[in-house]
């Protein structure tokens, strides 16, 4: 009776420990202490697999991005509300507040101006970098180049079914002949 109630006690075999995460491998290492048979360890994996999609919030928690974004949704709106009320409150009630320590009300229209400036010039030079790199109309490149993939005549079909054709480039002559008659 003894020697078969250390069988009972020893560690799992080595395909019981099938981890598929660093959180499997601690509630592993936790449930130890309870018995486990082979199969149910390889159900819940099983089922774990399978409810991966609808199951993985629940599991392990939102995911950073979603929790980034939010924190950053309030900042921002924190920030906002800050800024509309240091720039549209007066010195004097904010003297009375007992504020006093903030930046010259110029910086209320500055940083905006600056802001918005910098957007427009942004898209400029992005637009002008786009300018400078596309040929000029009278280049061949325009028509062709090193990726221009011309279309394939055969069509392999089964019955009705009509494959959907592979992507390719539609010549000039097609272009002009469709838009303009």
């Amino acid at each position: 009776m003894g020697r078969a109630k250390t069988m009972e006690e020893s560690p799992p075999s080595p395909t019981s420990l099938i981890v598929n995460s660093p959180r499997r491998t601690v509630s592993l290492l936790r449930g130890r202490r309870q018995k486990h048979r082979v199969s149910d360890l390889d159900e819940k994996a099983a089922g774990a697999a399978s409810s991966f999609a609808t199951g993985f919030a629940e599991v392990h928690g939102p995911k950073p991005s979603e929790v980034y974004g939010f924190v950053g949704s309030i900042t921002t709106v924190i920030a906002s509300v800050i800024f509309i009320v240091w720039a549209y409150t007066p010195e004097p009630w904010l003297h009375y507040l007992g504020i006093t320590y903030y930046p010259s009300k110029y910086w209320a229209i500055a940083i905006p101006s600056f802001l918005m400036v910098t957007v427009v010039l942004a898209m400029v030079f992005y637009m002008g970098l786009n300018f400078m790199v596309t040929p000029p109309p009278t280049s061949f490149n325009v028509m062709f180049d090193d990726y221009t993939r011309e279309r394939s005549l055969t069509t392999s079909s089964v019955g009705e079914e009509q494959p959907i054709e592979p992507i390719s480039d539609i010549g000039v002559n097609q272009i002009n002949k469709l838009m303009f008659g």
